[in-house]
C-alpha cells in the first residue's frame, strides 16, 4: 500500500490566499485615505486657529478702534473668499518702521492683509461680530449668524468665526441644515482695557 504525499499547494488555496491579501491591501489603502483627509483637515484647523488668534491680537492692540460703537467699528465685518471680491488695498502700508499710521489706517491695513491670508483656506469664510451664543444647539455646530439682544449689543463679546469647505473622513462635504458649511472655529475676543 503506497501513500501519496502532497507536493504543493492546490489552485484553490492559492486563490484564497490572494483574496485575503487583496482584502488587506484594500483595507490599508482605505485607512491611508482617511488618515490623509484627517491630516489635511487638522492642518486647516491649525491654520484657522492661528489666523483667528492673530486677528484677535491685532484687534486688542488697536483698542481705540476695537472699543468703538458697533455702527462704526471696523473690526465687525464678514468676508467670503469664494464669493466676495478681493478687498481693496488700503491707502497706506502700515508695517513697523514705515510711515506713521492712524488707528483707523492700521485697522484697515490689518483687515486687508488678514483677509488676503484667509484665502489660503479652501473657500475660506470669516465673520467677526458680537455674539452671545455662537453655538447652535439645534444644529449641534457653530453658526454663522450672530445672536445678541439689542440691549446688550455693545456689550456682547467679539467672536471671530472662521470656516472653510471641509470634508468628512468618508469624503463627503461638511454641510449644515442650510446646505452651507458651518464655521469650524470660533474665538472669543475680549479687549485688554475697556
Amino acid at each position: 500500500m503506497k501513500i501519496k504525499q502532497q507536493a504543493g499547494f492546490s489552485l484553490i488555496e492559492v486563490l484564497i490566499s490572494i483574496f485575503v491579501l487583496t482584502l488587506g491591501v484594500i483595507g490599508t489603502a482605505g485607512m491611508q485615505l482617511v488618515a490623509m483627509r484627517t491630516s489635511q483637515q487638522s492642518s486647516l484647523q491649525s491654520a484657522a486657529v492661528q489666523l483667528a488668534t492673530e486677528m484677535a491680537d491685532k484687534m486688542r492692540s488697536n483698542s481705540t478702534q476695537m472699543n468703538q460703537a458697533d455702527a462704526t467699528n471696523p473690526f465687525l465685518f464678514s468676508h467670503d473668499s469664494a464669493t466676495d471680491a478681493q478687498p481693496d488695498a488700503p491707502a497706506g502700508v502700515c508695517y513697523v518702521g514705515e510711515d506713521e499710521c492712524t488707528a483707523a489706517e492700521m485697522a484697515a491695513f490689518d483687515i486687508f492683509e488678514w483677509t488676503m491670508r484667509l484665502r489660503e483656506l479652501p473657500g475660506g469664510r470669516v465673520a467677526i461680530c458680537r455674539d452671545a451664543s455662537p453655538w447652535s444647539a439645534t444644529d449641534g455646530a457653530l453658526a454663522w449668524p450672530c445672536a445678541y439682544g439689542a440691549a446688550t449689543a455693545n456689550n456682547a463679546p467679539f467672536v471671530i468665526k472662521v470656516g472653510w469647505q471641509g470634508k468628512n473622513p468618508d469624503g463627503s462635504l461638511i454641510r449644515d441644515a442650510n446646505r452651507q458649511f458651518p464655521p469650524s472655529i470660533a474665538v472669543t475676543v475680549e479687549p485688554y482695557v475697556r
